[in-house]
């Protein structure tokens, strides 16, 4: 199925990201992980809405972190709807009109942080302070997030992908369609489909953005566990040629995955996609599902985490940062090795 205006659509997504990527000197650079700084700034995340519980109780802090990776030269922010879904906020006992204005609201919030910082950057003489700040101008996009169901459900089946016979195709369908077309069209650059752990749930996003007529571009980046497969155990190269195929994807890779699995991932990327590569990995830290925390001294340092970054720039990674447990001096780190290369 091929019409013209899917080609021109297509072309004009690949234009995007491409044009966005050489101002950016051929690497641009994500932000790092949301929940691990909003609750070093004093937030409560225990609740099944996790980060997106700041949009209701404190949406300054999310602000405030935002700024933080902007400064620490993040090119790309990530909205905090990545467990933000009107199924989770009407549970809280919200309205659906209340539910989506949480989700329009996520995409504010990240849009008035980079509003803020282009000031900054206009106002500000050096490019970096000498605390560290990074005031460079540069072209900022918002991407959007998107979590799994597994996400929704709070209990930790975004990192096993299993959610029983009865989850269909066409049930992630519905379940996610109001929520992506809200976001769409709250005025966000990208949209990011993260942490998807089965073939299933990229099938669904792909079709819903076709049925959709979505214009905005998005990324799928998915996760694994071993270096081979996504925590189902679906093939990752089945999984990507799922994005390959889709006109809206301007970029497919990995998040919230351990840094060890990165190289041998990106490797398969490029056997079966020719779109840029997205790499946003955890520290390597060990997650407790039925604890809810992070298994302490389990990841790797920024040292090893930028070094890391640098191997996978050089076999093909176009856009780099971090997930869980990364922090804006990880992202302040790649930056300063980026800006060397």
């Amino acid at each position: 199925m091929s019409t013209m205006a899917e080609t021109t659509s297509d072309k004009l997504s690949s234009a995007f990201m491409a044009e966005f990527l050489r101002n950016a000197g051929g690497t641009a650079i994500i932000d790092g992980g949301l929940a691990t700084e909003l609750e070093r700034q004093g937030a409560d995340l225990n609740d099944p809405l996790w980060s997106a519980t700041c949009l209701l109780t404190s949406p300054h802090l999310i602000h405030k972190v935002h700024m933080d990776y902007l400064e620490a030269g993040a090119d790309i922010i990530i909205t905090a709807s990545y467990q933000a879904t009107i199924q989770g906020f009407e549970s809280k006992g919200l309205s659906t009109d209340e539910s989506e204005s949480l989700l329009r609201k996520s995409v504010e919030i990240a849009c008035s942080a980079r509003d803020n910082y282009i000031d900054r950057c206009n106002t500000s003489i050096p490019d970096e302070t000498p605390d560290g700040k990074i005031f460079k101008k540069r072209q900022i996009l918002v991407a959007a997030s998107v979590g799994s169901y597994g996400a929704y459900l709070a209990d930790g089946s975004e990192y096993s992908g299993n959610y029983g016979d009865s989850i269909t195709l066409e049930a992630l369908k519905e379940f996610h369609r109001r929520r992506v077309k809200v976001l769409a069209e709250s005025g966000p650059d990208l949209i990011a489909f993260e942490t998807i752990p089965n073939k299933l749930e990229a099938k669904a996003y792909a079709e819903l953005l076709e049925e959709e007529n979505i214009s905005v571009p998005a990324w799928f980046a998915f996760n694994s566990k071993d270096g081979i497969h996504v925590v189902s155990g679906d093939s990752y190269s089945e999984c990507v040629s799922i994005a390959e195929s889709c006109r809206n994807i301007v970029a497919v890779g990995i998040n919230c995955t351990p840094p060890r699995f990165i190289h041998g991932l990106i490797s398969s990327i490029k056997k079966v996609s020719t779109k840029p590569i997205v790499i946003y990995p955890n520290s390597g830290e060990s997650y407790d599902a039925d604890l809810k925390e992070w298994v302490q001294n389990t990841g790797v340092s920024d040292d090893d985490f930028v070094s890391y970054v640098n191997k996978w720039c050089e076999i093909g990674a176009s856009l780099v940062g971090g997930c869980c447990r990364t922090t804006p001096d990880t992202i302040r780190a790649i930056y300063r090795t980026l800006s060397k290369r």
